[in-house]
């Protein structure tokens, strides 16, 4: 077990019992709230002061790096039209992982891991590939756990509903979004 992780977390539901177990194993957790694929604004808001309340709450620090819709919207561009699951999530973990992976070096950790691959939406072993590609790249440790297994589905359930979590409808970008709400929302921007 790690002694000083960085945890890179897409939302408190997802990551809350990762942070719990974590926490109560003696780890030292610093979350990483780096997703600049949240859509709109809004919601990229209301699902950050989420997650810095459930590291507040449960002895997490909690760090946020800038919104850079730009960065991401260049990153995934001339893959919109790819489903759920497809290339541009890919694209997307990939970003996110690199960025967190050079967070990460920069900041000490002995190592990194995510929460990506918690979600009903999301595939772990597309996310754990991601993951390989930003550590060879970047070189610091990742810690490809399944933050499913081992009782923490049922962990993180529990807590959802004692925290009073805020569970979004979509993953988070305008492309799950659209999917979620219909085809107005992939032309607004």
């Amino acid at each position: 077990m790690y002694k000083n992780l960085l945890v890179l977390s897409c939302c408190a539901p997802c990551s809350c019992a990762a942070i719990k177990h974590l926490v109560d194993s003696g780890v030292q957790v610093t979350v990483l709230f780096y997703n600049p694929n949240i859509y709109p604004l809004e919601e990229y808001i209301k699902r950050r002061d989420e997650q810095k309340r459930v590291c507040e709450s449960l002895g997490a620090h909690f760090v946020d790096l800038p919104y850079e819709s730009e960065k991401w919207d260049e990153a995934v561009r001339g893959l919109e039209r790819e489903p759920e699951r497809g290339k541009r999530c890919s694209m997307c973990f990939y970003m996110r992982l690199k960025r967190a992976q050079e967070y990460a070096k920069e900041h000490h950790f002995e190592a990194l891991t995510s929460v990506l691959g918690v979600s009903r939406y999301k595939d772990l072993t597309q996310v754990n590939r991601a993951a390989h590609r930003a550590w060879c790249e970047i070189g610091k440790p990742y810690w490809a756990k399944n933050w499913r297994k081992d009782g923490l589905e049922e962990l993180r359930r529990a807590l959802i509903k004692e925290l009073n979590l805020y569970q979004q409808t979509y993953c988070g970008c305008r492309y799950s979004k659209k999917m979620q709400e219909g085809p107005k929302v992939l032309d607004q921007k």
